[in-house]
This record gives structure tokens, C-alpha cells and sequence, in this order.
């Protein structure tokens, strides 16, 4: 996986877990869903088309 990918998605999640944690950086989880979906489909992407970082 590229490694923009495994920091993004570390990125994400990370967010996720900020957001859900603090009510007043709720937006955090929005920014973390939307990362965590970014890397997924830059991922399946990759995957599918068979390129290979």
C-alpha cells in the first residue's frame, strides 16, 4: 500500500477517535469519516487497476 495511504488512513482513524471522545471537536468526526473513505477508495483504486507503489 502507499504509504500516503497507511498515513491517511492512520490520519482517519485517529480523528475518528478524537471526534468521538470530545463533543466539541464533533467535527473531527466528519473530517475523519471522509478521510477514512478517501483512503479506501484511493486503496481500492490502486488495487483494482493492478499498479503496484
Amino acid at each position: 500500500m502507499n504509504p500516503l495511504l497507511i498515513i491517511l488512513a492512520v490520519v482517519a482513524v485517529i480523528l475518528l477517535f478524537v471526534g468521538g471522545f470530545t463533543a466539541s471537536l464533533k467535527f473531527l468526526l466528519w473530517v475523519g469519516i471522509v478521510l477514512l473513505i478517501v483512503a479506501v477508495v484511493l486503496w481500492l483504486l490502486r488495487t483494482l487497476t493492478g499498479r503496484r507503489g
